[in-house]
């Protein structure tokens, strides 16, 4: 690199012909990790006329350098792809792939703009980090934060204890212990926004508190705002419960509003499940895996065809062009090409939170009274499915919500039965007329859909840390990012509202102390209220079904 510190990597080269262009990634969790190689799978892109390089970013396994997640990407990128692209069998051209962590570690190296590169296909990675991956609506993400600082840890600590292997077993044992009572003790520590544990074992952690400390330096993994300077295109693809599902979106979007050539496919997958169809408790179908996509093929072999039309523009590819928009349609569970993202004919439509627990689509009415609840931090709202990344005992994606309707804070609106499908795809929001007694508290959103049998499974959540004048009703927005979803005929839509979701986001104290400080909790008394001068409701886009021909 420009500073003299070492990256290594490993090179596979196909055994014929050449030059060949140059496939890269960029990835902190070890260059030969076999899930990961797995993923990544570099001896079949090579077996395909790709060179591929697999390397180690800095600090990392391998590498050489001091560990900082995220700060030295967009530089070490920029050095990466100008070396790669002069390997010796390279053709100078160089493409980007990944995910997550080595999605970004793309899309930084394509804000530096190495003349080699000349394509990126970053998957499951988020646009801006305090909406998805340090932080949402103002709520810490603690639930990926804890576990991945501490994984990530693990490396960190053999090299510092590299020459002492008592001083390393003893280590690995403190911090493993640490990782293993994550659910019942780790997250639960406090002060949620300076954890104790990262001290305690004197490891980095994922960015949260250092964002917060240094606003300016999370621009060293921020996306959001800087699409248009990548004059690239971008193969961007993610997973409706995916925990950067909004972010491959709108780096989509964005993308394509500058006029770059940008695709997108989204599936209905979590962060790291996506090859069998079934996610959560629903079974989406086989071909809602990237092992068919609805019978197009491998999403490795498109993905690698895409490559080779921009790598090597006079070879022919035997993969058909992708569209630009490819969505998985959840509930009709079918692929459906479209043209643009967000859809233009999805129609803004208001669902209106009711008196005696409905939700209905005409306004409320006067009279209607506040529904009111008593959210307590020392007994939070379980975190139960969603698009989530966080340990084990919390897995992701349309989980059955019983559990957490059967509990007292939390508020549950729901439709009667509808009479025909309807569509939500886009963006999903709540405004909620809402007042608590606290100084500051949150308010979580969950849409809903709930089978014949009665089965109530999350599509959508999101969260908004407020700041409140105690007693005063205020309008409360809340973003539950997008979704492709048809609620089918005779199912029912419903929503939660409460206050929180425990361990995805760290828990509001309802004190006013700032989150690296607090440790004392109260209680919080909120109301939501649903009158006719006081609405509150969740906005939908509907996509209007298509017109029946006439016979």
């Amino acid at each position: 690199m420009r500073d003299g510190v070492v990256l290594r990597a490993d090179v596979y080269r196909p055994t014929t012909g050449g030059p060949w262009p140059v496939l890269l990634t960029r990835l902190p969790y070890g260059k030969n990790l076999p899930m990961l190689a797995a993923l990544m799978d570099p001896v079949g892109k090579a077996r395909r006329g790709f060179l591929v390089v697999v390397q180690d970013t800095r600090g990392r396994s391998a590498s050489d350098g001091e560990w900082e997640p995220w700060t030295s990407e967009m530089d070490d990128g920029y050095d990466t792809v100008r070396w790669a692209a002069a390997l010796p069998g390279s053709n100078g051209s160089v493409g980007m792939f990944g995910a997550s962590y080595f999605g970004n570690t793309q899309w930084m190296a394509a804000l530096a703009k190495p003349p080699e590169l000349k394509a990126i296909s970053p998957m499951v990675t988020w646009s801006e980090p305090d909406d998805g991956l340090f932080a949402r609506g103002g709520a810490q993400e603690l639930g990926i934060t804890v576990p991945w600082s501490l994984t990530q840890g693990v490396d960190t600590l053999m090299r510092r204890h590299a020459d002492d292997r008592m001083a390393l077993g003893q280590a690995l044992m403190a911090l493993v212990g640490d990782l293993d009572a994550i659910a019942n003790t780790t997250y639960w520590e406090l002060p949620a926004g300076h954890h104790p544990v990262y001290e305690r074992h004197g490891i980095a952690e994922l960015g949260y508190e250092r964002s917060r400390r240094e606003p300016e330096w999370s621009a060293s993994c921020r996306v959001a705002g800087r699409q248009a300077e990548v004059d690239l295109p971008s193969l961007n693809t993610g997973g409706w419960y995916d925990i950067f599902c909004q972010g491959t979106l709108d780096n989509y979007a964005a993308a394509r509003a500058a006029g770059r050539p940008a695709k997108l496919i989204m599936g209905p997958w979590s962060h790291t499940g996506n090859a069998t169809g079934y996610l959560g408790d629903v079974n989406f179908g086989m071909a809602a895996s990237t092992e068919l996509l609805g019978f197009r093929g491998r999403f490795a072999d498109q993905e690698l065809g895409w490559f080779r039309q921009w790598l090597t523009p006079d070879a022919e590819s035997p993969q058909p062009e992708l569209p630009p928009v490819l969505l998985f349609v959840m509930g009709t569970n079918q692929w459906r090409e479209e043209q643009e993202w967000p859809l233009s004919r999805a129609v803004d439509t208001d669902l209106f939170l009711r008196a005696g627990d409905r939700l209905a689509f005409d306004a409320p009415e006067a009279g209607e009274e506040a529904d009111a609840f008593t959210y307590d931090p020392a007994d939070p709202v379980p975190t139960v499915g969603g698009a989530l990344l966080m340990s084990n005992e919390f897995p992701p994606g349309p989980l059955d919500q019983a559990r957490v309707e059967a509990r007292p804070d939390v508020l549950v609106y729901t439709t009667d039965p509808l009479t025909e499908d309807l569509e939500v795809t886009g963006r999903v929001r709540a405004h909620l007329t809402a007042a608590t007694d606290a100084p500051t508290t949150d308010w979580v959103v969950r849409l809903c859909d709930v089978d014949p049998g009665g089965v109530s499974r999350n599509v959508v959540d999101g969260i908004v840390r407020a700041v409140a004048t105690p007693g005063e009703f205020t309008e409360q927005v809340v973003d539950l990012w997008s979704t492709s979803h048809v609620f089918r005929a005779r199912h029912r839509l419903r929503v939660h509202v409460t206050s929180s979701s425990f361990p995805r986001w760290d828990r509001n104290l309802n004190t006013g102390e700032p989150s690296d400080q607090g440790t004392r909790s109260r209680p919080a008394h909120q109301s939501i209220a649903h009158d006719s001068a006081r609405p509150s409701r969740i906005v939908l886009p509907v996509v209007p079904a298509p017109a029946k021909e006439q016979a």
